[in-house]
């Protein structure tokens, strides 16, 4: 019987186990846009996140293919001085919205893969810890920007 049991164990750890992501409908991603800066600095993603579902979501993860790295950003300003953080996670409470915005939480996008010039589009995947992903597509605006559509 052990050795029943030792075999069983054994196949069930060969087998490859695959998790399918289901699309994020519960998740709106509206007013999406990118900041371009000059030179090899570092774009800004910006966005507002909506959480239409009944239970409060977690964003773990955003990627794009076309900049080796997207990561969650959080600017703040304490006592005059402006600082910046990585963040793993981002909550989005239940029936509620959660802005990406300058001075604010943000995606930051470092090394494109390949030229990028404005007016560009650019689509992002987020992951959240439900399993679900959303894709949304963010429009590349000028440094100067300081909107979606100015």
């Amino acid at each position: 019987m052990i050795r029943i049991a030792a075999m069983t164990f054994a196949i069930s750890l060969a087998i490859p186990v695959t998790a399918v992501a289901t699309m994020a409908d519960h998740v709106r991603i509206t007013q999406a846009w990118i900041r371009l800066l000059p030179g090899n600095l570092p774009a800004g993603g910006y966005a507002e996140l909506a959480n239409d579902a009944a239970e409060p979501l977690v964003l773990r993860d955003i990627q794009s293919a076309l900049y080796a790295s997207a990561m969650l950003h959080q600017s703040n300003s304490d006592g005059g001085m402006s600082r910046m953080k990585m963040i793993d996670q981002l909550p989005l409470p239940a029936h509620a919205r959660v802005t990406l915005s300058p001075g604010g939480y943000h995606i930051m996008l470092e090394s494109p893969t390949a030229p990028v010039k404005v007016g560009d589009d650019i689509p992002l995947r987020f992951e959240f810890t439900d399993g679900s992903v959303a894709t949304a597509h963010f429009t590349v605006r000028p440094a100067n920007a300081v909107g979606p559509q100015d």
